[in-house]
């Protein structure tokens, strides 16, 4: 799975690696983000657009936003066909942005903290899906949204045994146009991204908490 994860890059880069207006965004790094916290991603309706959305999706037909709780996850081998991502998997697809993210190595009962991401920690998109509820009491519109998971590269194998889908770099249009209903195109996207183009290091035990939010949080450490 992935339940933590990084955020440092500045906008302006970001709304020029992933082709955003900046707008009015009210942007703010992070060195820990956490499910339930609001989160980055990019969509396309016709033009890319970047919008904050809670990490944990609730499906439009979920009685309770405490659903959302439950899915800050979805599995590539199942989000086609799995009922609370299938409406999303055809028309809620985005890029969750991000430059790294955490896994917890287990070894001898302890666990380390490992922050993994691209070489020379460029940013770069999670395949996500994203949902609009409502809550039918208070007429108030919540947006959420999913990372997907698949089986870990190389890398990460020794570390945990799911890794975040990172989509290359020319996947993402395929992934984002609106027109793209078809899994059979989609579905192939989402592989493990090669080994060979990305690092880790083990962290200090701050990231367990996310009350931590500094850089420390990222800082190499021996193991």
């Amino acid at each position: 799975m992935c339940g933590r994860y990084i955020l440092i890059q500045q906008l302006g880069f970001l709304a020029e690696r992933f082709d955003f207006p900046i707008g009015e965004i009210f942007y703010q790094a992070s060195y820990n983000i956490a499910p339930s916290q609001s989160v980055l991603m990019v969509t396309d309706s016709g033009k890319r657009k970047a919008e904050y959305a809670s990490w944990g999706l609730i499906p439009s037909w979920a009685k309770d936003r405490k659903f959302g709780f439950k899915i800050i996850n979805a599995r590539a081998e199942t989000v086609a066909t799995n009922g609370a991502f299938r409406n999303a998997f055809k028309h809620g697809r985005c890029l969750i942005l991000a430059d790294g993210f955490y896994e917890w190595k287990r070894e001898a009962g302890y666990k380390t903290p490992i922050r993994i991401g691209l070489k020379d920690w460029e940013p770069f998109g999670f395949a996500g899906l994203w949902e609009s509820w409502r809550d039918q009491a208070t007429g108030q519109e919540t947006r959420s949204c999913a990372i997907i998971t698949c089986p870990p590269n190389d890398l990460v194998e020794p570390i945990h045994n799911r890794m975040p889908v990172i989509l290359p770099e020319d996947a993402e249009a395929t992934w984002l146009d609106p027109r793209q209903e078809n899994s059979d195109t989609l579905r192939p996207l989402l592989l493990p991204y090669p080994s060979e183009l990305m690092t880790a290091h083990a962290v200090s035990g701050l990231v367990n908490s996310v009350k931590n939010n500094t850089p420390e949080c990222i800082q190499e450490v021996g193991f």
